[in-house]
């Protein structure tokens, strides 16, 4: 007997409910930290204070694949990316349903909603959580 098919479930969230956290590049020691509300806090070199949103530090979690770039805004919104990626079965709320927009699943690249590409872009997923712990 094969094991069951890995369910994901599309939540039904757009890109906004991951963008009021996000991990960021310090721009005065390039190590990890943390933007909330256009403020910045580096926990490794002691920086904090507004940030303007014309002048926002790039994104921690991001990598270049061979098919093009990965990122996300935290690690809630990489562990959706990954719950996705993983999935031998991907399920979500018909398109009928009213006032909904593309969900942030949706929106993925097609590289990475490709099978074929499962295991490189679990990688790299990997190598950016993995990132923010030696960050």
């Amino acid at each position: 007997m094969s094991p069951a098919p890995v369910r994901f479930h599309d939540p039904g969230t757009d890109a906004y409910r991951y963008r009021h956290s996000m991990l960021v590049r310090c721009p005065g020691c390039d190590r990890v930290a943390h933007l909330e509300a256009s403020r910045m806090i580096c926990r490794s070199c002691g920086r904090c204070g507004p940030v303007p949103p014309s002048n926002w530090p790039t994104l921690w979690l991001r990598a270049e694949t061979r098919h093009g770039e990965l990122w996300a805004y935290s690690l809630e919104h990489l562990d959706l990316i990954r719950r996705f990626v993983a999935a031998d079965l991907r399920e979500r709320a018909p398109w009928y349903e009213h006032g909904r927009k593309m969900t942030v699943v949706a929106r993925l690249p097609t590289w990475v909603k490709s099978a074929k590409n499962r295991a490189e872009v679990l990688r790299v997923i990997d190598r950016m959580r993995r990132s923010v712990i030696e960050g």
